[in-house]
């Protein structure tokens, strides 16, 4: 399922045009962004949680040289899923 799925399944549901699901669908996924890129995690009952997590910097080799690189210090998204998604996906 991609985005253009995800926002036929809104419009079946709620009627009404296909760009007001299709904005609907995308303001969802932008609200959950801007939320994370604050540093707040955001919380859909039944499905998970989706949180940011830090990640130190490190040191790591590039195979094909073997040279050593420097990896900087970043946020990555993560998503831990809720035990109903865990229990239906079974």
């Amino acid at each position: 399922m991609n985005k253009a799925d995800l926002a036929e399944a809104v419009h079946g549901v709620l009627g009404g045009t296909k760009k007001s699901a299709e904005d609907a669908v995308e303001k969802i996924i932008s609200s959950i962004v801007e939320t994370l890129k604050k540093g707040n995690e955001v919380s859909i009952s039944g499905l998970g949680i989706f949180s940011v997590k830090p990640r130190a910097a490190r040191e790591a080799r590039n195979p094909k040289t073997g040279a050593t690189v420097h990896v900087p210090a970043t946020k990555v998204p993560k998503f831990r899923a809720a035990k109903a998604l865990k229990d239906a996906v079974k």
